[in-house]
């Protein structure tokens, strides 16, 4: 809601006929554009895959044999002679391996796997959040430097014109050489400030190409995001810790570590399975010769000592699992605070905004009157620039605090959980991650992803 002052200087980013960008458009932009946030969908696509690779436990494993050799063998008979023999042993075969009990150790992994799923969406969605509040913050940083600069530059102009002035009267001798010098150090300084805002807003812009995706153009003014906003920062906190996805996403790697600590203790348990084989060979004792030959195992394993590291592991993974719990406790707690500081920016910036809106009316009075009284003789020209300087800050002042208005009204929204594309009411194709998890997740084999690569 960058106002007033700031619909002027929209066209220093614009092209002729051209539609304004809206804040909305550029948060669109940003959630179909913004590398980041892709990588981290195909980071959620890798992770769907360990499902499957979990559940081939449950599966036979096949595997195909050949081979051939070349042999010569000579018998010493005595008397008799000597026999020779001549081979090309050869055969194909296939064995088939198949667990029927691991200790619970492939339930568990599918399990994990899942969680871990559950997991990576949850970081997915903070990603979201995360890619659209920064689109957010850039698309009212390039408002703000677009109407810094804009004010900036008419204030080059104005002590343009009050230097224009004051050698005017110096030549008639109203006011000393010092007036002059006062007004062409004010100039200077200006023109100084005027470079710092172009910079700053080239800054922006650049900021604003790299979330975004396009370089903006014919930005709208922004607006809170009052809508999703609870009515007390105890109604934001309560609403965080229920469903902020990085306490969520905390909560799952704790699951994981959970069941991994159940995965190790698995090793220690009695394994049973079942191989099969069949084999054909030939010239393998005599030349000619063939021989088919098949065969069925049933194997029990009974683990008795391992050294040590199956015990080992374990007590790891509980330890690992003491880890999560206090790095969930440590996020939730970031989130509590992270929630507290947006709020009280929010009411800041809401109180900024009033005190800048009463600043600028008394300093537009104020140096309505210094002209008026410096036309006299009763104020100087140092009084007049001090004047107009005042009132560029308050302008300034309001600017900032209109942009730190809407910017902390999404950081409330995005500390609770609730800036996604779903929430804000994007135009966009919402990605679901459940549609590639749902494709792949009993694959039994394939080297083609669901997309085709």
């Amino acid at each position: 809601m960058l106002f007033g002052v700031m619909a002027s200087a929209f066209v220093l980013l614009g092209a002729d006929g051209v539609s304004a960008e809206t804040l909305e458009s550029a948060l669109a932009r940003a959630y179909g554009n913004n590398p980041e946030l892709n990588a981290q969908r195909a980071s959620v696509r890798a992770t769907d895959e360990n499902v499957a690779r979990a559940k081939s436990g449950y599966r036979p494993r096949v595997n195909a044999s050949a081979d051939i050799g070349r042999s010569f063998s000579e018998y010493d008979r005595g008397a008799g002679g000597s026999n020779v023999n001549r081979l090309t042993p050869r055969g194909v075969g296939v064995e088939i391996e198949q667990s029927i009990f691991n200790g619970g150790r492939t339930l568990n992994a599918v399990r994990q796997a899942e969680s871990a799923v559950l997991g990576s969406r949850e970081t997915l969605t903070n990603t979201e959040q995360n890619t659209l509040f920064d689109a957010a913050t850039a698309y009212m940083n390039v408002l703000r430097d677009t109407a810094i600069l804009d004010l900036q530059r008419n204030n080059v102009e104005v002590i343009d014109e009050q230097l224009r002035q004051t050698q005017d009267r110096f030549n008639v001798g109203e006011v000393t050489r010092t007036d002059v010098a006062q007004a062409e150090a004010r100039l200077a300084a200006s023109r100084s400030q005027a470079s710092l805002a172009e910079a700053n807003l080239r800054t922006s812009i650049a900021q604003y190409r790299q979330v975004v995706g396009v370089e903006p153009r014919q930005l709208a003014p922004g607006r809170p995001l009052d809508r999703l906003l609870p009515r007390s920062l105890e109604a934001a906190i309560r609403i965080a810790i229920e469903s902020h996805p990085a306490i969520k996403a905390a909560l799952h790697s704790v699951d994981v570590a959970e069941l991994q600590v159940k995965i190790e203790q698995g090793a220690l348990a009695p394994q049973v399975g079942v191989a099969g084989s069949v084999q054909q060979r030939y010239d393998n004792q005599i030349s000619g010769d063939n021989a088919l030959s098949a065969s069925i195992t049933a194997r029990l394993t009974v683990p008795i000592y391992d050294g040590g590291a199956a015990y080992a592991s374990t007590r790891q993974a509980k330890e690992t699992v003491g880890q999560r719990q206090l790095e969930a406790d440590s996020i939730r707690d970031q989130v509590r605070a992270a929630t507290a500081s947006a709020w009280g920016q929010l009411e800041a910036a809401r109180a900024q905004i009033a005190a800048a809106q009463a600043q600028i009316d008394a300093a537009e009075t104020a140096l309505s009157g210094v002209r008026e009284e410096a036309r006299v003789g009763q104020r100087t020209t140092l009084d007049v620039l001090n004047a107009q300087q005042e009132l560029l800050s308050a302008r300034v002042n309001l600017i900032q605090a209109q942009r730190d208005r809407v910017v902390a009204s999404y950081a409330v929204v995005q500390a609770m959980g609730r800036l996604t594309s779903r929430a804000l009411g994007l135009a966009v194709n919402h990605y679901s991650p459940t549609i590639h998890y749902e494709q792949v997740k009993d694959l039994w084999g394939g080297l083609l992803t669901p997309d085709g690569r």
